[in-house]
């Protein structure tokens, strides 16, 4: 008998690609979604699928959060209003959706049986920790309310497990892309914004001289981190964070070179166009390097896409798909 699976924020980015992967592998799978930032285009590849059955609520309704998680073995939570720039404009929704309807979920799962709650975490927590690599145990403090959310998360899910014994694993998520990233809106991520702006022949517009760096994680590693910590079954993997990244860092003027070199295979005269710099984005954090040796120990978690890899994979979705 295969489980019963759910997946929170399922017409989003990552939360779709969930979807897809775990479907296809055989399972029975309900998607909670309110579409405010994911689209049903994402999922239309499994509208005919038996085994999937998608629910369109909110995750700030605790009666929606019981009707999604009834019969349910596992859930992957991925439903947040993600964006640093985000949460500074509306600190307010933020911590509703990310703090009150993270809540929401746990109380569900604890109240459903669920077996264990896989959660998406965030390398924002670690704020304005110098320490590079970034270690699961040495946090500095949050430089955003998002981050703040994000932390409260593990915070609460830790309490759950002392409290109640209710097992949850938070994967620390370090700048995921890939196919599906949504590269339209004022919270559009860097790799589809400037994959969006190469391919309409504009100049990337970089915030800062373009030296901040981050350890770009591409969504197959993604992945595999939930699907390894959903059926773990070790002491030392519950009630516990992980980095999931894999474990490099790139500036963002290097990051636009290898976008320019990947999309040039397509049309040569990208590799011509100017960057643009603009002025520092409030809350960002200035460089990011996630050490992954905790979930290579204990999840046996192997990233098969370096960035290269993912990009050229990326270039090819938006390429085809834009």
């Amino acid at each position: 008998m295969s489980h019963k699976i759910l997946i929170t924020g399922a017409a989003g980015f990552i939360g779709s690609n969930l979807c897809d992967h775990f479907v296809n592998k055989g399972y029975d799978v309900v998607g909670l979604d309110n579409l405010s930032t994911g689209s049903l285009d994402n999922l239309s590849q499994l509208s005919e699928k038996q085994s999937f059955h998608f629910i369109q609520g909110d995750i700030r309704d605790l009666e929606t959060c019981n009707l999604a998680t009834k019969d349910v073995d596992f859930v992957l939570h991925q439903a947040a209003l993600g964006s640093v720039p985000r949460s500074v404009n509306d600190p307010i929704t933020t911590n509703d959706v990310n703090v009150g309807g993270f809540l929401n979920m746990l109380v569900a799962c604890k109240e459903a049986g669920v077996k264990k709650m896989v959660y998406a975490a965030s390398s924002s927590t670690y704020g304005d920790s110098q320490n590079l690599p970034k270690v699961e145990d040495v946090i500095g403090k949050p430089l955003s309310p998002y981050a703040i959310t994000k932390y409260v998360n593990e915070l609460y899910a830790d309490v759950f497990y002392k409290a109640y014994g209710f097992n949850s694993i938070g994967l620390r998520y370090f700048n995921v892309f890939g196919r599906r990233q949504d590269p339209n809106g004022a919270y559009a991520a860097v790799i589809p914004l400037f994959t969006k702006q190469l391919m309409s022949k504009k100049s990337p517009v970089v915030n800062g001289d373009g030296t901040y760096s981050r350890d770009f994680t591409y969504i197959d590693n993604v992945i595999q981190a939930n699907e390894k910590a959903m059926l773990i079954d070790h002491p030392d993997a519950v009630n516990t964070v992980f980095n999931i990244a894999y474990g490099d860092r790139t500036d963002l003027n290097m990051l636009i070179d290898l976008l320019k070199e990947s999309l040039s295979k397509y049309d040569s005269e990208i590799s011509k166009l100017k960057t643009t710099y603009g002025s520092l984005r409030v809350g960002d954090v200035p460089h990011s390097l996630a050490s992954i040796e905790k979930a290579k120990r204990i999840l046996n978690y192997q990233p098969l896409f370096d960035l290269k890899t993912g990009i050229d994979a990326a270039v090819k979705w938006y390429w085809f798909n834009l």
